[in-house]
């Protein structure tokens, strides 16, 4: 921290210019990356670019954008000049994007060609101009007709304070409407600055992005940080299906990851356990822990190199990984780290090296944060996380009731989670608070812990527990393409055959969990939801859509 006479941007890209000028910075998937100075030359010419379309200190400009370089170039522009960046999620529906702009009160938005329709026929008091960030060209300005000159350099100099705005990211929030969190140079600054603690980088590292760096994990751990150590950042020009990734791993060859658990569970639930699961001989064997230790430490080393073999870290955040494909990715010798946190606290609160990782378990809390379980319960320890550091948020934009309602007077913020420590504080998390059902005589359940229990089984794609009349119902969503290659005789010969598979693999599946959990934690009754849930830009389930 003594390094950075102040935690703001400006001050943290000089220093890595003066370091890591020369090296790459950004690129797609295959293409030569553009270098640090060569980045900073573009950040000036945008920012003199902005400065013709009248955009000032504290002015909101909006990001509606897939991953790109031009994104970061455009973020650090922006906020290099106090201006207050806007990100918002690619997959907002036209009418959240409408609502994001019209209580930012943006003033500019940069967007994507791929998303221009979002913002067509959006009209309001405050945003006067739209840039497409493809090639900074002008879709419209209300008063001015200027042209992006790469060559441009600002008049004025801009100095942002540590307090100042940064950015308002709008959570996409599992329980209801998003809110704008409030954060300030230092918040971000401090929580990148201490996530390269956790993980030694230089400017041999190289990142390949997977999630959307509007979203504050990725905006802080994929795009702040590497910056920090000179890095190297590739994108993909398509979203990230296998027929993108896979090639795109091999070209790469990133050493660095950051990822959510469904990537990975899905690499684990359609590729990795059907090898194990179809002989017989296979099945058997790999039910004995010693055989099953060989034959996943096999299935690592194949792992490793389908991510390219350079892998080093392989972050995993945004939600509750799977107990099961973590026992894997432990035993594969995968170098996968668990990272916890929050958009209002920029994001991260806890996390471990993958040498240090600790089954089940974010870890410790990083470095300058501050954890606490508020009100434990005296049998189990378990309570509210509560936060404390520099990187807690300023507040929600325009709600001093909400923020008040989650940020006591002493500074400590109530994340909402529920969780436990160990003697080697090591945090658990439980679930979300609001999640928690109360048990006929009152237990406190789980239902994040019962859904890893199902996603376990054979076939189960992804689950939901909510509670119905006092009972716990489990919606399940199947694998219906393994399902039918299974039972393909049954489905052609006899519809009705099929469908008596599937009523009794969900029997089967229901009697699974019960002897796994315990007796208040028991299913009632499995349903079959047809349709893959809804979920966020971190890809957990829109709980509120479905209790």
């Amino acid at each position: 921290m003594e390094e950075y006479p102040k935690l703001t941007f400006p001050e943290l890209f000089n220093r890595t210019l003066n370091r890591y000028g020369d090296s790459g910075a950004y690129a797609f998937a295959g293409e030569n990356p553009i270098s640090y100075k060569e980045v900073n030359s573009r950040i000036q010419a945008l920012i003199a670019f902005l400065e013709k379309i009248n955009i000032r200190p504290g002015d909101k400009i909006a990001i509606l954008s897939s991953n790109m370089p031009n994104w970061g170039i455009a973020y650090f522009a922006v906020t290099f000049m106090g201006a207050v960046a806007v990100p918002v999620l690619p997959d907002f529906s036209s009418t959240e994007v409408g609502n994001v702009l019209t209580h930012s009160e943006t003033k500019a938005i940069f967007v994507s060609s791929s998303l221009v329709l979002k913002i067509e026929g959006y009209n309001s008091d405050f945003l006067e101009t739209a840039i497409l960030l493809d090639d900074l060209s002008l879709i419209f300005s209300k008063n001015i007709q200027e042209k992006f000159d790469p060559e441009a350099i600002p008049v004025k100099q801009y100095e942002p304070g540590e307090e100042d705005l940064a950015s308002i990211i709008y959570t996409s929030g599992t329980t209801g409407r998003s809110k704008g969190v409030m954060l300030t140079h230092k918040n971000i600054s401090f929580n990148a600055l201490k996530g390269s603690k956790i993980q030694y980088l230089d400017n041999n590292d190289r990142f390949l992005s997977v999630l959307p760096l509007s979203h504050t994990y990725e905006n802080t751990l994929g795009l702040i940080l590497p910056m920090l150590c000179g890095s190297c950042v590739y994108y993909l020009r398509k979203p990230a299906t296998p027929a993108v990734l896979l090639p795109a791993l091999e070209i790469v060859r990133p050493t660095i990851m950051l990822t959510v658990p469904l990537i990975i569970e899905k690499v684990y639930f359609n590729k990795i356990l059907p090898a194990f699961s179809e002989k017989l001989l296979i099945r058997l064997l790999y039910k004995i822990p010693f055989i099953r230790k060989k034959l996943n430490a096999v299935a690592g080393k194949k792992l490793m190199k389908t991510f390219g073999g350079n892998l080093k870290f392989y972050g995993i955040g945004g939600a509750k990984l799977n107990r099961g494909v973590e026992k894997f990715l432990r035993e594969a010798k995968f170098p996968y780290a668990i990272g916890y946190g929050l958009t209002e606290t920029s994001p991260l609160l806890a996390g471990a090296n993958p040498k240090k990782t600790v089954f089940d378990s974010t870890g410790p809390a990083i470095e300058g944060v501050e954890l606490r379980i508020n009100n434990p319960d005296k049998e189990t320890g378990e309570g509210e996380i509560w936060a404390r550091g520099l990187n807690v948020m300023k507040g929600y934009y325009k709600e001093p009731e909400m923020t008040a309602e989650v940020m006591t007077p002493d500074g400590w913020f109530r994340t909402g989670d529920l969780g436990v420590f160990d003697s080697d504080n090591n945090l658990f998390i439980k679930g979300r608070l609001k999640n928690m059902i109360v048990g006929a005589s009152g237990e406190n359940i789980y239902p994040e812990e019962i859904e890893s229990v199902i996603n376990n089984f054979q076939y189960v794609l992804e689950s939901l527990v909510i509670q119905q009349k006092g009972k716990l119902v489990a919606l399940v969503h199947l694998n219906m393409e393994e399902l039918e290659k299974k039972y393909q005789h049954l489905k052609q010969d006899m519809t009705e055959k099929f469908e008596e598979k599937k009523e009794e693999l969900l029997r089967e599946l229901q009697e699974y969990v019960n002897s796994q959990v315990n007796k208040f934690s028991q299913i009632n009754r499995v349903e079959l939801q047809q349709v893959p849930f809804q979920k966020t830009a971190t890809l957990k389930i829109k709980r509120f859509l479905y209790t």
